[in-house]
C-alpha cells in the first residue's frame, strides 16, 4: 500500500486556480463566442517575440518560449472574426455582460469589489494570443470559501480573455484557430490556505457551485482548473499543475506530485519552480519555468474600469441562487435526480415554478421542459433552440392547460408537441379519436399471431403508422408487453 501522508508535517501549501468561460460575446469585441468546426476562410501567419514587461526586464517563462523559435498560423471567419482578433484594431471597451456575471460570482465569494482598476496585458509568446499578450483586468479580491477544515481566502478575481485554440503543431509550426480568441474568463484564484488534497476538493466543489448558478459556458473546455502547490522539504518551492479538470482527480494529482518532489529531494536534485500539465493518471509533466511579474504591463488602448456602486448595488439585489440550493428546492417536488439535472442545466427553474402553478403535475411539467424537447428534436433532427421557438410559453402552458381540462391526457402530451412541430395548427394537434379498447387489444393480439417474433418497437411501429398516430405510445406499448 502507498504511505499515508501527512499533510501538517509535509507542510502542504495549496491553492487554486479555476478558469470559466462567460456565456456572452467577446470580452473586447462584438464577434459571437461560439467555436466553428468547417474549414476556414483565411489564414495569418506570425511570429511572436519576448519584450519587457513594466519592470523593464523580460520574464523568464517569456524566454523560454521565445527561446522555441515557433511560427505560427491563425484561422478565421469573415463572419466571426474581426480586426481586434488578428490585433489589427484597438479593443473596445469590456463587455458589460461579461463584468455583470463576474461581478456576480465575485460577491457569491464574498469579495470585495475594487472600484477603478487598470486593464493590463500579460505577455504570453507561445502564439495562443495574436498580440503576445492577453488581456486582464483585476476586479476583486480578499473574498472567502468555508470549508469543513476551515475557512479559504480567495485572493483575485480576475476577468480576462481566453486564448486562440491549437489545432495542429508540426515542427516549429503551430496553427491556431482564433474562434476561442477573446472568449471571456473569470479567473479566481484562491489563497495558500488549503492543507490537504480533500479541502481542496471540496473548495473546488463550491466554485463550481457558485460558477453553475451564473451565466457561464458548459461543456468539455469551458472550465480550466490549476492547482498550485508546495511542500516544506523544497523550500516551498511552488509547482503550477494546469488542467487538473476533475474534482476527484486532485487529490490524487496533489499526492502524486508529493511524491514525485520527495524522490527529487532523496536524489539531491535541485527544485525549481515551474509549471507542469496534469495528466489522467495523476501524474505530471513539465511544461515550461514559472512565469514571474515582470510580464504584467498596462493596457495603454483601453481607460481606467470604473466599476461603479449603483452597478454593484443592482448586481446585488439580482444574485442568483446556488444550485446547490435550487437542487435542493426541486427535490421537495420528488422528481428524478436526471430532471432536476436537466432543468437545473438549462436554467428553467423559474419556468418551472411558474408552470407548476398552471398543473399540479411537476414530472409533467418538467418533462414538457426539457426532456421531450431533447427527444423531439433528436427524432425530428432539429436543434434544441428551434423546437424551444415552435413550442413557445403560449403553447405549453395551453398544452398544459388542455391537459387539465381533460381533452387531452399526460400520455398524449409528448405527441401532441410532435404535432405542432410537424406544423399542424394547435386546435388540431389536441384531437386524437377515441378508439375501443376491446378493438385495439384485438387488433395487436392479431398482429403477434400474423409476424410472431418482431421487437417491441416493430410492432409499436408497425401499428403507430396503423392508427395514424391517433393513440398514445405508451398506452400501445403496454398493450405489446402484455400479449406478448
Amino acid at each position: 500500500m502507498p504511505e499515508k501522508l501527512n499533510y501538517s508535517e509535509l507542510g502542504l501549501k495549496c491553492g487554486l486556480e479555476v478558469h470559466q468561460q462567460l456565456n456572452t460575446k467577446k470580452l473586447f469585441c462584438e464577434c459571437p463566442s461560439i467555436l466553428r468546426s468547417e474549414e476556414p476562410d483565411f489564414i495569418v501567419k506570425r511570429k511572436l517575440h519576448a519584450v519587457a514587461g513594466e519592470g523593464g526586464e523580460v520574464d523568464i517563462a517569456a524566454k523560454y518560449q521565445a527561446g522555441l523559435n515557433k511560427h505560427f498560423v491563425y484561422q478565421g471567419y469573415e463572419d466571426t472574426t474581426c480586426l481586434i482578433e488578428l490585433d489589427e484594431s484597438p479593443p473596445r471597451e469590456i463587455n458589460s455582460d461579461s463584468l455583470k456575471i463576474a461581478t456576480q460570482v465575485a460577491l457569491l465569494l464574498n469579495c470585495k469589489m475594487i472600484p477603478i482598476t487598470q486593464i493590463m496585458r500579460k505577455t504570453v509568446i507561445n502564439g495562443s494570443n495574436t498580440s503576445g499578450f492577453q488581456r486582464t483586468v483585476l476586479i476583486a479580491q480578499r473574498g472567502h470559501v468555508d470549508t469543513a477544515y476551515g475557512r479559504i481566502g480567495i485572493d483575485t478575481i480576475c476577468l480576462e480573455e481566453d486564448s486562440a485554440r491549437e489545432i495542429k503543431s508540426e515542427g516549429n509550426e503551430v496553427i491556431y484557430r482564433l474562434d476561442r480568441l477573446g472568449i471571456p474568463l473569470i479567473e479566481i484564484a484562491t489563497s495558500p490556505d488549503i492543507s490537504n488534497p480533500e479541502q481542496a476538493k471540496e473548495v473546488a466543489l463550491h466554485i463550481g457551485d457558485i460558477l453553475r448558478s451564473c451565466d457561464v459556458k458548459r461543456g468539455i473546455g469551458t472550465i480550466r482548473q490549476d492547482v498550485n502547490m508546495s511542500i516544506k522539504e523544497t523550500g516551498w518551492t511552488r509547482v503550477e499543475i494546469k488542467g487538473v479538470q476533475e474534482p476527484a482527480l486532485i487529490i490524487k494529482t496533489i499526492n502524486s506530485e508529493i511524491e514525485r518532489e520527495r524522490e527529487l529531494i532523496r536524489k539531491k536534485e535541485k527544485m525549481e519552480p515551474q509549471v507542469r500539465n496534469a495528466l489522467p493518471d495523476g501524474s505530471t509533466k513539465f511544461l515550461r519555468p514559472m512565469p514571474g511579474a515582470s510580464r504584467m504591463y498596462p493596457e495603454t488602448d483601453l481607460p481606467l474600469l470604473r466599476i461603479k456602486k449603483n452597478f454593484i448595488d443592482d448586481v446585488k439585489r439580482t444574485l442568483p441562487k446556488l444550485s446547490s440550493e435550487l437542487s435542493s428546492e426541486l427535490k421537495k417536488y420528488n422528481l428524478h435526480e436526471e430532471l432536476i439535472s436537466l432543468i437545473l442545466k438549462d436554467k428553467k427553474v423559474e419556468e418551472f415554478r411558474e408552470l407548476t402553478q398552471v398543473i399540479k403535475n411537476p414530472e409533467l411539467v418538467a418533462k414538457i421542459l426539457v426532456l421531450y424537447p431533447r427527444e423531439l428534436a433528436s427524432k425530428n433532427d432539429l436543434t434544441e433552440e428551434k423546437i424551444n421557438q415552435i413550442l413557445n410559453k403560449d403553447i405549453v402552458v395551453g398544452i398544459l392547460e388542455a391537459v387539465q381540462k381533460k381533452k387531452i391526457t399526460d400520455r398524449q402530451v409528448k405527441e401532441t408537441m410532435e404535432r405542432i412541430i410537424q406544423g399542424i395548427e394547435f386546435a388540431d394537434a389536441l384531437k386524437f379519436e377515441e378508439h375501443d379498447s376491446g378493438k385495439v387489444e384485438e387488433r395487436i393480439i392479431n398482429l403477434i399471431k400474423e409476424k410472431p417474433g418482431l421487437s417491441d418497437n416493430a410492432y409499436m411501429g408497425l401499428l403507430m403508422k396503423e392508427f395514424h398516430g391517433k393513440i398514445d405510445a405508451k398506452s400501445l406499448m403496454e398493450i405489446i408487453k402484455k400479449y406478448k
